[in-house]
């Protein structure tokens, strides 16, 4: 009988081994981020990294990881910053009306997540195919643009710097003298 225990636990010992290696195996290869699909958003606090979400709007992705490898992006302001909402930029004249030269993007609404603290949208005017360069990071949960808005991000790293761009004034958001992108960029092409 004595035995039978002792062959018991040692099997249980190996077994937790072999599983506690394995687990702990699978962690050390796990896949790192994709660099093609991650952007480094330079803000004037540090650096806010933002994985892209091309499984829900490749379209919007594309169009995002283009303009920045242009540069569209630098030294473009968050025109539109409202406390506990979002702060938007992606607009190069500033007044929430510009855009760049490239056509409008048909709209890629999902119901797979919702925009919660950190997501990154775009930004439309009232037809949903009317997005073209504008986006929005979102300070707290909003339940009412689910299903209505094009979600194309996470922040995954530096919210605390999405945190400190500056406010702007009253119920619209647009704020004078606003806080800029320094650089946005695709971190497959950072050195």
């Amino acid at each position: 009988m004595r035995r039978r225990i002792l062959i018991v636990r040692a099997f249980i010992a190996s077994a937790i081994s072999i599983v506690t290696g394995a687990v702990s195996g699978a962690k050390a290869q796990a896949p790192a981020a994709d660099p093609e699909n991650t952007i480094y958003l330079d803000v004037k606090s540090g650096r806010v990294v933002i994985q892209l979400l091309p499984e829900l709007a490749p379209g919007h992705v594309e169009r995002i990881k283009s303009l920045a490898r242009q540069g569209f992006y630098d030294n473009t302001p968050f025109h539109r910053v409202i406390e506990g909402f979002m702060a938007q930029g992606g607009d190069p004249t500033g007044t929430g009306t510009g855009g760049s030269k490239l056509p409008n993007l048909k709209a890629e609404f999902t119901t797979q997540r919702q925009f919660l603290r950190g997501v990154c949208g775009m930004a439309r005017t009232g037809d949903p195919n009317s997005a073209n360069s504008q986006w929005f990071i979102m300070f707290a949960p909003n339940a009412s643009l689910n299903g209505q808005y094009t979600i194309w991000g996470q922040v995954v790293k530096g919210m605390e710097f999405v945190d400190q761009i500056k406010r702007g004034d009253g119920n619209n958001g647009m704020v004078s003298n606003p806080d800029r992108v320094v650089r946005m960029r695709v971190a497959t092409d950072v050195k």
